[in-house]
């Protein structure tokens, strides 16, 4: 079948969705972190959750109907909407105690946790430039953290965590996403996402337990609140956000090869900086700066070498992922 558009007009259609998904769920995580010193975790995804559910039930029921939900599939795409419900908990739950440029800069050490993982889950030989550009990612870390001396932030585990559960999401996503419905997974997720918080709220209520020494012990903890009207308006907004970045990032890749839109991915970076410094008063320091330089280059060299290695096979399909 021809496709209905070029090559380069799908990559530059893949190239804005991908940019605005990232700019979508940059404005999101802002949003979370400056509420996190008031309401608890669960609170904001119960939220999000409430308002993200209708946005996503109507376009599968529009598209695909709500049928198609019930599919044999359910109990692979529950345990990993599990896996990545405690990875974007731990996410938000370090950017309650860090710097958000600092906090993006290690999540984005996730294509390398997926390139490990190609060769013992999915059978891929790992080539050498990757393992050079995974330890070179890691040094970037290591630069950032700086873990023995007085400015190590415990948090930058659950950046790590994040980053890692997010990878095996991915490796579990391949297979499921050539079998079932994009949108169907994203409503699966969703749904978790939502059950998730209910529990960890009810947890957390049970346990009676306040961290306040900890930031992100805190943010997790911390009883419920009643919203202010303009403060449920921005938490409704991050469900909103949250729904259509999903369904960016779903178009995007669909457009285009895997390897060309994740490039895109890192201009991330540019907005935690950007809205740590407007919003947080937080400017990343030297160390900051160059561990971001070297995770970013690193990636970008992987993703560099991974497309030159297809094209020396042959054209990749637009759908590979």
């Amino acid at each position: 079948m021809t496709p209905s558009h070029s090559p380069a007009d799908n990559k530059a259609r893949a190239a804005v969705l991908i940019l605005l998904a990232i700019g979508l769920a940059s404005t999101q995580d802002a949003i979370v972190k400056g509420m996190s010193g008031t309401y608890p975790v669960y609170e904001t995804m119960i939220i999000r959750g409430l308002t993200s559910m209708p946005i996503l039930a109507f376009w599968i029921a529009q598209t695909h109907g709500l049928t198609s939900l019930a599919t044999p599939l359910w109990p692979r795409m529950l345990l990993r909407a599990l896996i990545l419900c405690s990875a974007y908990m731990a996410f938000i739950l370090s950017i309650a105690a860090m710097p958000i440029a600092n906090m993006v800069a290690i999540y984005f050490t996730m294509p390398f946790f997926v390139a490990g993982f190609a060769g013992p889950f999915l059978g891929e030989r790992v080539p050498l430039y990757r393992w050079i550009a995974i330890s070179a990612g890691f040094i970037g870390v290591l630069v950032m953290v700086r873990p023995g001396i007085a400015a190590f932030e415990p948090a930058s585990f659950l950046a790590l965590y994040s980053a890692f559960g997010y990878a095996v999401g991915q490796m579990m996503g391949r297979h499921l996403a050539q079998r079932v419905e994009p949108l169907v997974i994203a409503n699966w997720q969703n749904a978790v996402y939502f059950v998730f918080a209910v529990i960890v709220g009810i947890m957390a209520l049970a346990a009676g337990f306040s961290g306040e020494g900890n930031k992100s012990l805190a943010f997790l903890t911390r009883p419920p609140v009643w919203p202010t009207l303009p403060d449920f308006l921005l938490l409704s907004a991050v469900g909103a956000l949250a729904a259509f970045a999903m369904m960016c990032f779903i178009s995007a890749y669909k457009l285009a090869e895997s390897n060309f839109v994740a490039s895109f991915e890192y201009s991330g970076m540019v907005w935690a900086v950007a809205f740590g410094l407007l919003f947080f008063n937080d400017f990343p320091d030297l160390w900051t700066w160059t561990g971001m330089t070297i995770v970013a280059g690193a990636g970008l060299f992987m993703l560099a070498m991974d497309r030159r290695a297809r094209f020396q096979r042959g054209s990749p399909s637009k759908n590979e992922i």
